[in-house]
């Protein structure tokens, strides 16, 4: 469960982000859209604990960030567009790594079936220089979810995959949010926000234009109109296009 009340983040002087409140509950998915510069990234650093929010209250799993941050982070994983891994060390070493972090006792039962869900199960014991950017995409991911977390954030999650894997990705955030996790999803893809998501928060210039299931956003925004898309949506939503 996510709640956030107030959200505001400001660099300097400028506000990335204005009073932002908004909830997702346990198997619901919620994409994240807004053009360039709308405060999308600045909202999930934020909501991780990456940085820390100028104003307003983040709760994770039932924990108040800004007070009890490490209750708060051992229920969530944060997936940015830009893996960050150790160029020294394997694949295998990696998920070792992060394992004794979070105390995750006998993780191998847990590390190999996320290896072969993203099919680097053969990588296991090369390094991040030997890998594509897909597969360090799909290692980054598989160390996230060793812990197992209720909460997932994703940044652009499909950065770098082929046709395959961006199939085998959408069916992995929908299997687990059947599961039970609760799911943001940012990503300038529409398409796949329309297929995976939920529920949509599309923001512009640090504010909430519009919040709600896929169903009532367009009808917000369909003028009577029947089948309008998300990318529609949003471009009625903020008056331009999402570049």
């Amino acid at each position: 469960m996510i709640e956030v009340q107030g959200l505001t983040k400001r660099y300097g002087d400028f506000p990335a982000v204005r009073e932002l409140s908004f909830a997702v509950r346990p198997g619901e998915v919620l994409g994240l859209v807004g053009p360039n510069g709308a405060g999308k990234t600045s909202t999930l650093r934020c909501l991780a604990g990456i940085i820390p929010a100028s104003d307003g209250t983040i709760r994770i799993a039932g924990h108040e960030l800004a007070i009890d941050p490490v209750s708060a982070k051992r229920a969530l994983a944060f997936f940015p567009d830009e893996p960050r891994l150790f160029e020294y060390l394997t694949v295998r070493q990696h998920l070792n790594f992060v394992a004794r972090i979070y105390g995750v006792r006998d993780h191998e039962t847990i590390a190999r079936p996320l290896l072969e869900e993203f099919e680097i199960l053969d990588k296991a014991d090369q390094l991040p220089g030997e890998l594509s950017r897909g597969m360090k995409q799909k290692l980054a991911i598989a160390c996230g979810l060793l812990h197992q977390p209720q909460v997932l954030f994703f940044d652009e999650p499909l950065t770098g995959l082929d046709p395959l894997g961006i199939r085998r990705m959408k069916n992995s955030i929908i299997r687990r949010a059947r599961a039970g996790a609760t799911i943001v999803l940012s990503s300038h893809l529409l398409h796949l926000l329309e297929e995976v998501c939920t529920h949509v928060l599309i923001l512009k210039k640090g504010e909430k234009i519009a919040d709600g299931t896929l169903a009532e956003v367009a009808q917000r925004f369909s003028n009577g109109e029947s089948g309008v898309n998300l990318e529609e949506i949003f471009l009625r939503a903020t008056g331009g296009s999402e570049d």
